[in-house]
């Protein structure tokens, strides 16, 4: 039942809530919601179920980034071009990086606990004269980089599955593209259905998922490490670098192989396009995102250690021609079967699409969020909410659509493909840095510091979206003073850094299936959402839209 509520009353609320978070506050003797309050002081209505905690929320998270998983898909970029001591160093500068980025993006999930996350954010932190072009061009890289995660996990975990047919039948099973691609589509059949019909249950599946999540950690690391018959030495792992792409220094290689630990930490933001579904947003949702780097970068740690330590012939198997992935090959000789490795790598398949399934749940949210404020075409069916799962089913199939067209392309051309899901890292980099870059803007002015800001959003006509770009003001969660500052300047440091050699390729003078294509298909989508936005979107898209008055409750 909507409440009408006196500007002081929520001013005391406010106060009183922040100072003890899981409250549930009264005003003149009715209940008062406080994730509805913050939804409303930026504008929007609750109309999503709030089925998710903390816990729930960082397994969500653990599962979707799968670092430890990913590491070991992607070894190969960081160990050709870095070594052993390149990775270690690499992940530790990599890991650190995202927890300055990620304490950034906490405070604006604080402030700001809305589905569109970065988008949105850029629309309150901009210039009014350029804030809605931003705002437009943030949300669909970060739409187009979803899809293109969804794309590049489904196709781990179809890529791995064949892997394990050719391990297990080297001299009948061959190998064609279609097949990755047709059992790509399977996999995200079967995450459109959990998405779809068992959503109600999705919090209690991903608290089981990062149970697994973690057991499976170890059901890697024990047969690795006590099966191995040699190990490296100490100064083997912290001293040895490689230059496999002959670059002209070894401190360029290791700059280069950074976008291989990079990767494997993509999609810790899909705590924020869930937000408007977790109980106590504003703080829940940036405790999940750090925990979740927490647990899943020393679990990362933890296995690329064993691996290193654990293969003592890495630089034979990167020489011999195989079809199977470095890491299963590693499990090979460290277990000394088939049927030990085949087990390992199926514990990795399980995990991985575990990531599929909260990937599809976090890419369906942001694009049925930048719909809802007339970003994409065909707004008005993208942003259909079902009633009876009180979930964006349209959403969800239209993401798996594209998902499954985009893998088309593999059957056709494999390093096309590969340049085409290339976009997932440079697609959410640029948006956190349009968005941080903002944030320290603002931080160093002091905007977001005056003690009327609080009272702007009741102060200005709910029918006049522009008056919003003064109400975004710190949450409950946040870093103070001169320290949170220099986390903000670090944090677009780092992103700077990884987007800049994100377009390069693995080694110098590569053949066109060794080519970056990144910056081909990052300034293809750049270009195509800026012609779509002069041409058509400029006219409808005013940023994010304004669904109810904060003066009512």
């Amino acid at each position: 039942m909507e409440k009408h509520v006196e500007l002081q009353d929520f001013d005391n609320v406010v106060l009183r809530n922040r100072r003890d978070k899981d409250s549930i506050s009264e005003v003149k003797g009715q209940e008062f919601d406080r994730d509805r309050y913050e939804l409303a002081r930026v504008g929007k209505e609750q109309v999503l179920k709030r089925r998710f905690g903390l816990v729930s929320m960082t397994g969500l998270s653990c599962g979707l980034m799968c670092t430890w998983e990913s590491l070991l898909v992607i070894f190969l970029t960081g160990f050709q071009n870095g070594g052993p001591a390149g990775l270690i160093y690499g992940f530790i500068l990599i890991w650190l990086g995202n927890f300055s980025v990620f304490i950034c993006i906490g405070e604006l999930a604080s402030a700001v606990p809305t589905a569109g996350g970065q988008y949105h954010w850029v629309s309150l932190l901009a210039p009014r004269s350029n804030k809605r072009f931003f705002s437009y061009i943030t949300g669909w890289l970060t739409v187009i980089g979803w899809i293109a995660a969804l794309t590049s996990v489904c196709f781990f975990v179809s890529d791995l599955v064949l892997q394990l047919a050719s391990l297990n039948n080297p001299d009948t099973y061959v190998r064609e593209n279609w097949h990755a691609t047709l059992l790509l589509w399977a996999v995200l059949m079967l995450c459109v259905c959990i998405n779809v019909f068992v959503s109600g249950a999705l919090p209690t599946i991903e608290v089981i998922v990062l149970i697994v999540h973690v057991l499976g950690f170890f059901g890697i690391l024990v047969p690795l490490v006590y099966l191995t018959p040699a190990h490296n030495t100490a100064k083997d792992i912290f001293t040895t670098f490689h230059n496999k792409g002959q670059w002209p220094t070894q401190a360029l290689a290791f700059f280069v192989g950074l976008q291989g630990n990079a990767l494997a930490f993509v999609g810790t933001d899909s705590v924020v396009h869930m937000s408007e579904e977790v109980r106590n947003a504003s703080t829940d949702v940036p405790r999940s995102m750090l925990m979740s780097l927490g647990i899943n970068g020393t679990l990362a740690v933890g296995l690329l250690l064993a691996v290193l330590f654990s293969a003592t012939d890495i630089e034979q198997l990167l020489i011999e021609e195989s079809s199977l992935s470095p890491f299963i090959r590693i499990f090979q000789t460290a277990v000394g079967s088939n049927a030990g490795a085949t087990i390992m790598v199926c514990i990795i398949i399980a995990l991985e699409f575990c990531s599929a399934m909260g990937c599809l749940a976090a890419a369906s949210r942001m694009t049925w969020s930048f719909a809802r404020d007339r970003g994409l075409p065909f707004s008005r069916a993208l942003s259909m909410i079902d009633k009876r799962t009180t979930i964006p089913v349209v959403a969800i199939l239209v993401v798996t659509v594209f998902a499954a067209l985009l893998s088309l392309i593999n059957i056709g051309n494999s390093a096309a493909f590969n340049g085409t899901i290339s976009l997932v890292l440079e697609g959410f980099y640029l948006s956190y840095l349009l968005a941080l870059g903002l944030l320290l803007w603002r931080r160093v002015r002091g905007d977001l510091d005056s003690q009327n800001a609080e009272l702007a959003i009741f102060n200005a006509s709910p029918l006049h979206p522009e008056a919003y770009d003064r109400s975004l003001t710190w949450g409950p969660w946040r870093l103070k003073g001169a320290l949170g500052v220099a986390n903000n300047a670090v944090a677009i440091c780092y992103l700077l850094l990884i987007i800049f050699f994100s377009f390069w390729p693995t080694q110098v003078n590569p053949t066109p299936d060794l080519m970056n294509w990144a910056v081909v298909v990052t300034g293809g989508v750049a270009a195509f959402s800026v012609l779509y936005y002069v041409a058509f979107a400029r006219k409808s898209y005013t940023g994010p839209i304004v669904e109810i008055d904060p003066h009512v409750m």
